[in-house]
Formats: structure tokens, sequence, C-alpha cells
């Protein structure tokens, strides 16, 4: 909440359950720092840069000096270290002899995807069904089935939807149809004209040519200029990405009727059946402009041009499972003309990635015995108690708020859910098929496992143990829905979080992270449903009107910031981080400080609380 950042000025910078695993397995924490003597890498510290000048290359001078950006790697900083080894652990586990013994389905899954003889042998033979039942579309009732299935099987596709939480009844699951389909990362990469963004087109197109002939599609380059010319067509349709992050705007819920009249020349009937959800009595549409748009050219469009759309997308979807050449010229398109990275990643950290992707729980019980101590997790949440302990106190303060709506806000707060390092539940993959030597055929079962799972959530109370990152993801989230704030384990190792690191280090770290959580329930849309994840106004107008002044002052600041030449960050998209970030830190120093009890923190090698604080941070 923009307020919350009043007191500190100047400092900017996602069936049957088991239950869990206890880590009781995993390693005692260590009663030393892993950095330096107090939780700081020191040795990474550029003494010959003034605090005050530039405080970031202070703290981090001679790593950056040293550090190289791996060929892997598109940008590299204390997440990717993390994420790193987090992915060495998780091969340990999928490479040790006990796991094939004790977890055989994640030993085959990831072996299905090591197995380089017997994919390369294969070529293009798993999608081949799939290219052969592409071209034999007859009619658009056909295509409406096609679409169905491909978005059961976790496909590309244009008319597309996820099931959540109702956000006018948060108790209950809604089905959600969403613009999908685009093969590039973003509408604007269709509608702009700057040079890089038609040299990208261009990219795409020579891409989309070489796929083609790679499963012998004749008249490749005329197919391959129909897929870019309906994608350009469906991108002009498409809400940007400022536009779908107002939680108000993209909540458009329709009765079945009102949803089959409002997007009719579809086969509804037979897309609902295919993709399970037939029979819902509400669907909501966060884009309905562009769903209509797309339904107008389902009907308009040459069943022929849909055909090269699906054909296409078929075989990109599935390249990285098929040999090195699908494999190479995937990447050399998606990894280096859209992320500048050089080189792929070796292939275990995409096998890796695989199974987390597929069975990613049951790789974070193993996960989590081996690395996570349960003395990690009581200490992380004294810090999460005293965080919201100075958040309270933040919203009491504020004189720019009505007491009616801070009453909202405290209420708000106080039904705060709190997650952390792995869930209260595991996940069950019994009901998942996984053969040894059928990668592609892996990667559809387990994405229709995924697809039916959510299905079956459908007239079923909301599952608040339900977690939307694995425990050996190096990240954090708010859910709004949910009023949740969820920490897995693997961002819970130092330099984010040491047990025993000195406690201005974490509050500063792992402190700002939680901070920033909390403040995304109270950001310009977080701020829009309430403590049980309701969509509600509880602002009073004055209120909002106050809150909107300061976020548009926080915009203006934000998008004066010109990181590269002529390129300034677009405030109303990072609107939401931005207030995070900043309230985030705030707070954080705020719960620091109480944690001191009105004491003095001792000084540390030359360094004061505050200080190393700011350097945690």
């Amino acid at each position: 909440m923009i307020g919350l950042l009043l007191g500190l000025s100047g400092c900017v910078s996602p069936i049957a359950d088991k239950a869990p695993m206890a880590p009781e397995t995993a390693v005692a924490p260590p009663s030393t720092p892993r950095f330096g003597p107090f939780g700081v890498d020191l040795a990474a510290m550029d003494a010959s840069v003034r605090p005050q000048d530039d405080f970031y290359r202070w703290v981090n001078g001679r790593w950056l000096a040293r550090f190289e950006i791996p060929a892997d790697r598109s940008n590299y900083g204390l997440f990717t270290q993390l994420s790193d080894q987090a992915e060495q652990d998780v091969r340990a586990i999928l490479e040790d002899p006990a796991t094939r013994a004790g977890a055989r389905k994640l030993a085959d899954l990831y072996g299905s995807f090591m197995a380089i003889g017997a994919i390369e042998a294969e070529g293009s033979a798993p999608i081949r069904p799939m290219l052969t039942r592409i071209d034999a579309l007859a009619d658009k009732a056909m295509l409406a089935a096609m679409l169905a299935e491909t978005v059961h099987d976790g496909g590309t596709a244009p008319v597309n939807f996820y099931i959540a939480p109702n956000l006018s009844d948060p108790e209950s699951y809604r089905v959600y149809f969403t613009q999908s389909g685009l093969g590039l990362p973003d509408r604007d990469y269709y509608l702009r004209e700057e040079p890089r963004f038609v040299a990208i087109r261009a990219a795409y197109v020579a891409y989309i040519v070489d796929l083609l002939r790679m499963v012998g599609v004749a008249d490749a380059p005329a197919q391959a200029q129909a897929v870019l010319a309906l994608e350009t067509d469906m991108a002009k349709a498409f809400w940007s990405r400022a536009e779908r992050r107002d939680r108000v705007k993209t909540y458009n819920p329709f009765d079945h009727a009102a949803f089959t009249d409002a997007f009719a020349g579809f086969d509804w009937t037979g897309y609902f059946a295919e993709t399970g959800i037939a029979g819902e009595a509400e669907y909501v549409v966060l884009e309905p402009s562009a769903l209509q748009a797309i339904v107008q050219q389902l009907q308009d469009r040459p069943l022929a041009d849909w055909q090269a759309y699906l054909r296409f997308h078929a075989v990109d979807d599935m390249a990285p499972y098929l040999s090195q050449a699908f494999v190479d010229r995937h990447f050399a398109f998606h990894g280096t003309v859209l992320s500048g990275t050089p080189e792929n990643e070796p292939r275990w950290k995409r096998g890796v990635a695989f199974v987390n992707n597929a069975m990613g729980e049951a790789v974070g019980q193993l996960y989590v015995a081996r690395h996570f101590p349960p003395a990690a997790k009581a200490a992380m949440e004294g810090l999460v108690g005293n965080l919201i302990a100075a958040f309270r106190e933040r919203i009491a303060a504020l004189d720019w708020m009505s007491a009616s709506t801070k009453a909202e806000a405290l209420a708000k707060l106080a039904k705060l859910r709190t997650k952390i390092g792995y869930p209260a539940k595991w996940r069950d993959y019994d009901r998942l098929s996984v053969h040894p030597s059928d990668l592609v055929g892996n990667v559809r079962r387990a994405a229709r496992f995924e697809h039916e799972r959510w299905v079956a959530r459908l007239g079923t109370p909301v599952d608040h143990d339900e977690w939307f990152m694995t425990p050996q993801t190096v990240n954090a989230y708010y859910s709004p829905e949910g009023n949740e704030i969820v920490f897995p384990a693997a961002i819970l190792q130092p330099p984010f979080f040491d047990p025993a690191a000195d406690g201005a280090v974490n509050y500063g770290a792992i402190g700002a992270v939680i901070g920033h959580e909390i403040s995304h329930g109270f950001d310009d849309q977080g701020r829009r449903s309430d403590g049980d994840g309701r969509l509600r106004d509880w602002w009073q107008p004055a209120d909002e009107r106050a809150f909107a002044a300061k976020a548009a002052a926080l915009g203006a600041q934000y998008a004066a910031y010109e990181p590269l030449p002529g390129m300034h960050l677009n405030a109303k998209l990072t609107m939401g981080e931005n207030i995070a970030d900043l309230a985030g830190l705030s707070v954080a120093y705020h719960a620091y400080r109480l944690s001191l009890a009105g004491g003095s923190a001792p000084v540390i090698d030359g360094y004061d609380g505050d200080q190393r604080f700011f350097m945690g941070w």
C-alpha cells in the first residue's frame, strides 16, 4: 500500500492427497552463516565505490566484475544462482539409485527425457499421428473438436481457458476463458514497426518454414505466411498486458445461454464436451472483445489457414522433446532470437525442468526431506509474524485513510494465510501414466493429467491447501483469490534467508520479499479484493482518490526511469511491482526496528544494524 511507503524515503531499489513427508532426514542447519561473518559476502564488495554514490555496486561490485553470465543464460543474479543450486539438488535426487527404487515413476519420467539414442532414432515419428489428423480436417466442426483436443493435451490454441476460484465467490471454482494462441510473446511483436520487431517477425516466418519443412510440408513458405497473417489478426484484437492487469475489467461472467449467444458461431457444445467443462452454469471471460474476434476468425478464415496454424504449433509445442535437429531449431528461435541466450541449457537441466513441470510435488517431497530442516520453517514463521505486525502498525498510522477503510484493511491482513516451505498435503500422481521410452507420450499424458485434475475441481469447494509453486521453485507469490502469501523452500536459502545469519540481514533480504508479497494484497489491483478473496470495493471514495493520487505520483517517478537509451519503464504495466518493491522494503525495515524492542543493534565488523539491513537487501 503506497501509504506504507511514507515511513522510509529515498530507498527504491501456481483428488486424494498424501500426508507430507516430514523433513526430519534433512541435514541440520549450520551454526554459522553461509556468507561472511554475519550473512553478507564481504568479499563481493567494492571498497573503491562510496555507498552514497552507487550502493548496489558498493555491496556487489567485485562480484559483478568477476562474474560472467553463463552462455545458457540471458541474465544472472541471486535468483538464478539459487535456481541453479535447486536444479543441481533435484538432479541429484532424480539420478540417485534410491529414487529409482522408491520413486520409480519419477526416475522413468526423467529417464524418458535423457534417452537420447531412442529419441534420435524416432525423429518426428511421435508427432506424425497428430499431423495426419490435422491433414484430415474436413470442416469447421472437425476444427472445433481439434482445438478442444489440443487444449486437453496442453497445446497452443486460440480458444483456451483455465480453472480458478470465482472472484465473486472464492469458495467455488469457475472456468475463465482468456486470449491465447500466439506464437510470439506478446501482441506488440506483431503490431509494432520498429526494426527489432520487424526482424523478429522475419525470423519467426523463417522458423515456421523450417519446422514445416522438417516434417515434409511442401508449401511451407505459403503456410508460414498464412500463420503470421492469422496470428497478426488475432493480435490486433488482443488486450494489452497493462489492460489485462485490471481485475475488474477482466471479470466478465456469462451464464451458459449468454455465453453461447455472445460468442456464437463456434461449436461450443463439442468443445465443452471434449474439454470436460460441459454443464457449467457460468463462465468468466477475461477479454470478451478478443474472444469475439477469435470466434469470428474461426468462421471467416479458410480451413487451410487453420490447418497450417495447428500444423506448425503441433511441431513447435513438441520440438523440445523430439530429435536434436528439432531441439536446436526451436532453441535458435525461442532461446536466441527472442531471449538473447547464446546456448541451450545442458540436457539434464531441461530434463529437471520437465520433471518439475510434470510431477513437481513428487519431486518437492523428496527435495524438502533433504534440504529444508524444520528449524528453517520455524524461523521463517517468526519473521513472517513480525512483518505482519509491522504492516498492521503502518496501516493503523496512515493519516490519509478513513477509519472504516482502515478497519477493512486490518481485517484483510488478519485473514492473510501464510504458507512456508511445502504444502500441508502432497499431490497424488497415482493416476498419471509414465512410460520410460515414450517421451512425447509422457508430455501429453502429464498435460492431460493436470487438465483433468483441474476440471475435477469444478463443483467442489476450493482447496485452500493448494500450492501453485513447487517447494523447489526459487520464487514467492501472493494470491488475491486466496489472500495468501507463499514461500517455497528453495527461496528460503542463503543469501535470501539464513537462520544462522544476523537478524538485520535476514530482515533486509527475505524480509523485503515477505513485505513485497504482503503488499501485493494492497497494491493497485490486490486492494480490489477483500480478506476472503472476493472482488469487492471496500474503499471509501475519498480514500480511493487519495490512493490513486499517490499511485500516479509513484508511476510518474518510475516512468521517468530510462534503463536503456530511449527505453522508459511502462509504469502502468509495472505499477503493482513498483508498489510492492517499495512497500516491501519499508515494512521490512519497520519490522526490523520492532525486533530490536527499543534496544540498539550491535556493531558487527564495523557495520551497524541499519547498514547490515540494507546490505542484506
